[in-house]
């Protein structure tokens, strides 16, 4: 059995987030790049899946829509312990694209289950993992916070409102998976460092995709306004504030 994890390549969450060109752009200098948190958690369970003897497992590879710049963080995922890394060579314009380019790749190279995050740390856009389900027409589960298996059975948990909910799939399968699918992403050591330099990172080639949305203009939140002392006394002022100001009642 063979997992496929999706891999954004995103600013390092303590980014200070600036733009270009009249803000039409994302300003890239000096920033960090790193895994996507979430992407992250799922390789790290991925792996944990393939560590278990009781399970079939035996393949964890990681793939992402990109261009060269982003090997570094492919080849962090392999220090990680994926068995192989895949890059297609392509700028990932929107989620349907990146969507794509993905399943296409995946009608060539089969995969019994597909790990997605369940959103970017960048975007937010919480999209790509069902584009790739509907795109190959396989099984897809939302906000999954646990994947075992029970005997031939995949035994997937995913959270609701007021609790979670257990579900039995069958695979193919893509699973969109949230916090709680790992405790703890792992962290490369110097064996895997040295190990991932030898792993294989294959590039392909872009297929043709539309690209249906577009970024026209960035616009950073407005500052926050001055915190406000009360007296402890004015709680009749507090209230108006509340209501009429912060509008939280």
């Amino acid at each position: 059995m063979k997992i496929l994890v999706c891999i954004s390549n995103v600013p390092d969450t303590t980014t200070k987030v600036k733009f270009k060109e009249e803000n039409t752009l994302f300003d890239d200098s000096g920033v960090q790049w790193i895994i996507n948190p979430w992407d992250e958690l799922a390789l790290t369970r991925a792996l944990e899946l393939k560590e278990d003897a009781g399970n079939s497992v035996d393949e964890v590879s990681v793939i992402h829509v990109g261009g060269a710049q982003t090997d570094v963080t492919l080849r962090k995922a392999l220090a990680i312990g994926a068995d192989k890394a895949i890059r297609i060579d392509a700028c990932p314009a929107d989620a349907y694209s990146v969507a794509g380019q993905i399943a296409a790749y995946l009608k060539e190279n089969p995969f019994d289950i597909v790990f997605s995050g369940i959103e970017s740390s960048d975007y937010n856009g919480s999209s790509v993992g069902a584009m790739i389900a509907e795109f190959m027409d396989y099984s897809g589960v939302s906000s999954v916070t646990s994947v075992a298996f029970e005997g031939d059975e995949l035994i997937l948990y995913r959270a609701i409102p007021g609790g979670k909910q257990k579900i039995k799939a069958k695979i193919p399968l893509v699973a969109v998976v949230q916090k709680g699918i790992a405790t703890e992403p792992r962290i490369p050591a110097m064996r895997g460092i040295m190990m991932a330099r030898k792993k294989p990172l294959e590039v392909k080639p872009a297929i043709e995709m539309q690209i249906l949305t577009k970024s026209v203009k960035f616009e950073m939140p407005e500052a926050k306004g001055a915190c406000k002392m009360l007296d402890a006394e004015h709680v009749e002022q507090l209230l108006e504030l509340l209501k009429n100001e912060a509008k939280v009642l």
